[in-house]
């Protein structure tokens, strides 16, 4: 398993950023990702979800074999974990709350990858090419916390 983590603050209080951050809307222009969320529930641990890359048509089904995910963790307001199942690998992201000075929020992302099958020796040599691309991953979440904050103030 591969992990990366990264912190930023932001100056919006965690109310905000939990809104901004831990919703599963339909369609997110700053990532450019569309979420099917299954069932009409509130999300919460156990919420599952498909997600695709770009904007889904209005009654658009999202294409077979689109990586399905589930929310594992549910703290509202401090912290949210979804897992991301794609055929050959496991996508973990942690995303943890916690006040900063001035009334901010300071914003952890942790991503973990985790290879399923496959041939382990192949696994091995791409370990070093593996660690970047993940805390690439973190980096670039980070960059976009203010896009998002800013998403949900209407800015």
């Amino acid at each position: 398993m591969t992990t990366a983590t990264g912190s930023r603050d932001v100056p919006e209080s965690r109310d905000v950023v939990w809104r901004a951050l831990a919703v599963l809307a339909p369609y997110c222009p700053v990532c450019d990702v569309s979420y099917v969320v299954a069932g009409s529930a509130a999300p919460g641990r156990g919420t599952r979800f498909v997600c695709v890359p770009g904007a889904l048509a209005e009654g658009e089904e999202p294409r077979a074999g689109a990586p399905e995910g589930e929310i594992v963790d549910w703290r509202p307001r401090r912290a949210v974990t979804t897992r991301l199942e794609l055929t050959p690998e496991t996508w973990t992201t942690r995303i943890e709350l916690d006040d900063a000075e001035g009334g901010g929020t300071r914003v952890t992302i942790t991503v973990e990858h985790e290879p399923r099958g496959g041939n382990r020796l192949v696994n091995r040599l791409q370990r070093s090419s593996m660690r970047r691309l993940v805390q690439s991953t973190v980096d670039d979440e980070l960059a976009k916390v203010p896009d998002h904050v800013a998403r949900l103030a209407g800015g």
